[in-house]
């Protein structure tokens, strides 16, 4: 009985010691998908590259369109965005197994929007910061179903989406 505790105590010492980041450090994965926003449904391409065991930077870019009721009239609106972004993966901190992760961050991006020369309502293009928090859950040593929410930008709302290893 004894030696079947021991094996036990070992097998879980081993599986919590070797959890990590699910992105290993040098390595690159692709993220793309659709995202939640007031003003259309925008999707997204981006990258993210681990620059240590837990820690990533990354860059993305966005596209919508959309249409506004503004003043008794229908505008056609369009928004590009480019943005980089850090995040702090917990899987180490919080000892979660490999197939999953779970992230937060900070973004900084800028903003296109493209609107009639007749619309003279308040949408400008600039530079936006914002924070995310987010999960990944690995379907495959290489594929992942990502889900992310986030504040304070153009794609404040969250996006859902697949994440690829390279």
């Amino acid at each position: 009985m004894k030696k079947y505790l021991v094996l036990a105590v070992f097998a879980f010492v081993s599986v919590v010691a070797f959890s990590q980041n699910s992105l290993a450090m040098g390595r690159t994965q692709l993220n793309f998908g659709v995202g939640f926003s007031d003003w259309g449904v925008p999707v997204y391409f981006g990258f993210d590259h681990a620059v240590s065991r837990d820690v990533t930077l990354g860059g993305e870019l966005s596209y919508r369109s959309y249409r506004e009721d503004w003043d008794n009239y229908y505008y056609d609106h369009s928004i590009v965005g480019i943005s980089g972004n850090a995040n702090y993966h917990f899987n180490n901190l919080l000892r979660i197994p490999r197939n999953w992760d779970f992230y937060a961050g900070l973004n900084l991006g800028f903003y296109v929007w493209n609107s009639p020369d007749i619309y003279h309502g308040s949408h400008t293009s600039g530079l936006g910061l914002g924070a995310q928090i987010g999960g990944r859950y690995f379907i495959s040593r290489t594929v992942a179903l990502n889900l992310e929410f986030g504040g304070g930008n153009a794609f404040s709302d969250g996006k859902i989406g697949l994440t690829v290893k390279l």
